[in-house]
């Protein structure tokens, strides 16, 4: 299996190499900045915008969350535009954190691309190291790749609350939305009844970087979740849940999304709904 992560200095030597990746700027932000408009005003050098709202999702339809997962052909056509070829190395980036850039590799892996990193600490990490950004915009080849979902599992809603009653599920929302406290984007605030809160905040440094797996393995460990088990993620919409995901490859482990996320939950009044710290 491809390690997940990839910092600045393998990334630059590979990208001066024969055969170097394709690389995905997927710049996002719940409520903004505009990732466009960032990747206008400067990107890594070869890089290609992909939209997460319009390109690594699909509109919404009734009873489903704000980011369901793109249809394939959709996303075949984007990666296609972007370069990406049968057998394409990978690395997709955001700002700094990989929390946009997590969903950009989940949804690749998901789409049964092999070969897909993260660009560990992303933009941010870049031009600390002193390397240079680029306004062109590149106008690569057209890409054969075959988009073939479903090459990662997916939970459904009854799923994941059979799941929550049984093993781990982890809610990666911030601990406040979690415990019901505020909810500034859906109209229903808590969370599913035994999922536990693991705010993607904790899996990164200051700087946006990746922790350590053996610190990732021990903040997972604190969370109920064996080395054999496989938890349940989900967030708000699917994207951040992506980012522990991530982590969680990082450290070893193994999950699986819900991408419909607690926007999708809260679509349903039957579903119960959980308020406060403790799993309810």
């Amino acid at each position: 299996m491809t390690r997940p992560l990839i910092d600045v200095h393998a990334l630059r030597q590979e990208l001066a190499g024969d055969d170097p990746p394709v690389l995905l700027d997927v710049r996002w932000a719940l409520g903004g900045p505009d990732g466009a408009a960032e990747y206008a005003a400067g990107h890594l050098p070869g890089a290609v915008y992909v939209d997460l709202d319009t390109q690594l999702s699909r509109p919404r339809r009734a009873g489903e969350g704000r980011h369901p997962l793109p249809g394939p052909a959709a996303l075949q056509e984007v990666l296609r535009d972007a370069g990406v070829r049968s057998g394409s190395r990978v690395v997709v980036y955001d700002a700094a954190t990989s929390t946009s850039a997590a969903r950009g590799w989940w949804v690749l892996r998901w789409a049964g691309l092999a070969d897909v990193r993260v660009l560990d600490g992303g933009l941010a990490a870049w031009t600390a190291a002193g390397f240079a950004v680029s306004t062109q915009v590149p106008l690569p080849d057209p890409g054969d790749v075959q988009v073939e979902p479903g090459a990662l599992p997916v939970l459904t809603a009854g799923e994941v609350g059979d799941l929550a009653r049984t093993g781990t599920v982890l809610d990666a929302r911030a601990p406040e939305r979690y415990r019901g406290e505020v909810e500034p984007v859906d109209p229903v605030a808590g969370h599913v009844p035994g999922a536990v809160n693991a705010p993607t905040t904790a899996n990164v440094t200051a700087a946006g970087a990746f922790l350590p797996a053996a610190d990732l393995r021990s903040r997972f460990a604190a969370l109920g979740l064996g080395p054999d088990a496989v938890a349940g993620v989900y967030c708000g919409s699917g994207v951040t849940a992506a980012h522990t995901l991530l982590a969680l490859e990082v450290a070893g482990l193994s999950g699986t999304l819900y991408p419909g996320s607690w926007s999708e939950w809260v679509t349903d009044p039957s579903r119960p709904v959980a308020t406060g710290a403790g799993p309810g």
